[in-house]
This record gives structure tokens, sequence and C-alpha cells, in this order.
């Protein structure tokens, strides 16, 4: 039995009250296979003239992942993509060599309720400079199975015979699961994974686990846990890269040099602007 490392999210209000639970990254496992960035929105229900409004920002050497399960966000982007997002939908967005984009909802008529993950997959090193690209896909276009009783959803990746349409540049995977029964899953020996429990409680090696937490797996493990009750759950994982990975605010790369050019960028306003946006988040000064 390994020595398991579970991480209990962290509350962070990203602007105008809009609070998300952070598991990643974390003093104790800064990425999961290629995955260095996790966020847990919401839910937050929006009434009258609140909004959630994240402003214009930009990223490089990753790619960012939407994924709802309530609500509506108009993602806008530099490259012109103005593309709302609902529930079971994926937005892709390939940040590169440079992007900056915006989230907003707002409610039309009476309220909303927003709540969903967001998570960043850092680039491989051949892949940190391609240029910026954004995909959608809806949710009937996503591989829809059962494996050890459970029903997945494989939103990125390929894993157990299934591929998502999602075009992504590594070896990972990326599962939105439900299940009553126990589940077992054996990891292959390049990769590592991780559980982010959203409703009910399971057990794995005679330890309880339930609320929000995110329980990680070695490489080549054999994942097996029992549920109690209805369990909904995130799953996702791939290969590591041998490359150390810098983040700083919202920039991921191999090379603090890149980081710094990036921020030079921002702050100098020589990034690209986001399509009908006039508001944009400055460099923080407290990094």
């Amino acid at each position: 039995m390994s020595r398991r490392i579970v991480i209990t999210p962290k509350a962070k209000d990203i602007g105008d009250n809009f609070v998300v639970r952070r598991s990643l990254p974390h003093l104790t496992k800064q990425m999961v296979g290629p995955y260095i960035f996790w966020d847990h929105m919401g839910p937050i229900t929006l009434e009258g003239e609140q909004e959630m409004k994240v402003r214009s920002h930009p990223h490089i050497g990753l790619a960012t992942i939407t994924y709802l399960f309530q609500g509506e966000i108009l993602h806008r982007d530099s490259l012109g993509t103005e593309q709302p997002i609902r529930p079971g939908e994926v937005n892709w967005m390939t940040a590169g060599n440079g992007i900056a984009h915006s989230e907003r909802a707002k409610p039309v008529k009476g309220a909303i309720t927003l709540e969903g993950i967001q998570l960043w997959v850092a680039l491989p090193i051949e892949f940190e400079d391609v240029d910026a690209s954004f995909f959608h896909t809806k949710e009937k276009d996503l591989p829809f199975f059962e494996h050890s009783g459970a029903q997945l959803k494989l939103i990125a990746g390929e894993d157990l015979g299934q591929k998502s349409p999602v075009p992504v540049y590594s070896d990972l995977f990326y599962y939105h699961g439900k299940t009553s029964n126990d589940f077992e899953y054996q990891l292959s020996p390049k990769r590592e994974g991780a559980i982010y429990l959203l409703k009910g409680e399971i057990e794995i090696d005679d330890q309880s686990y339930s609320g929000h937490d995110l329980i990680c797996f070695d490489q080549g493990e054999n994942i097996h846990f029992k549920v109690k009750g209805d369990t909904e759950f995130m799953f996702f994982g791939g290969t590591p890269f041998p490359e150390k990975r810098y983040i700083w605010w919202n920039y991921v790369s191999s090379s603090m040099e890149k980081i710094e050019a990036a921020k030079k960028r921002w702050k100098e306003d020589e990034s690209p602007t986001v399509i009908n946006e006039t508001e944009k988040i400055p460099l923080p000064t407290d990094r």
C-alpha cells in the first residue's frame, strides 16, 4: 500500500465574491500527470443584477478545460471566440505561446446557479509554444459507457478503449463518474491519477473519504474503493512530464524566462485583446 496523498481544497475568492475550491497546485502535490490546476466553481446562485465576471486575463504554456454541472458561462478570447458553455459540454482552450480570455455569467430571468470544474493541463515541452486555439464539444459527442459498475463519461483523453474528441497534447484521461457499487480501475505503469469526490462517501484501504477530498494514486496502482450510497466523482490523470513546471499567476512553463516575458507583455499591454471586452485583470504586484 502506497502513502496516500489526500488534499482538502482551499476556498479562494476569484473576484466579485465568486468562491472556488482549489485543490491543485498544492504543497504536497503540484501536479497529477500533466494536470497542474484544479478549481471546483460554486455552486453559487446569481440573482437580479449579480454577475460572475472573470475579466480578461492571459495564459501561456497550458490548456484549460471547463466542464459545467449547472448554469451557463460565456467564454470570450483573443482569437475572436465567443462560446457559451452549458452542463455536460466541454471548452478546451490551448494557450500555447499566448492567449487572453474572459468568462462571464448573469441571470437572464430570475436566478441562475453555477457549478463546474475548471482545470489546467500543462503542455509538453515540444508544444508549449504552439499557436493558441479553442475547441468546444457537445455532451452527446463524448463517450459514455460503463466500467466496473460505474457510469463513466470520458471528458478528455483516451482510455479503456474509448477516445474523447477533445484535442489533447499528451497522454491523459479525465472522467465524470457515478456509481452505487464498488469501483475498481488499474492505472498503467506510466500513469498516475486522482479521484475528486463530488457527492457521497468512499472507503479506500479501510479509510473513509467524503466532502470534496482529492485522493491521489501512484503510477500503476490498482484503485479500488468501496461505495457508501450513491457516489459522484471526477477521475483524472496521465503520464507525468520529465521536466519541472513553473506556475506563476495564470502562466505555466518549463522556463521562467518565458513567464517573465509573458508578464512583461501583459503589464505593457502588448498581449492579445479579448473580443468585446474592455475590462482586464492587472498583473499582480504581490507575487
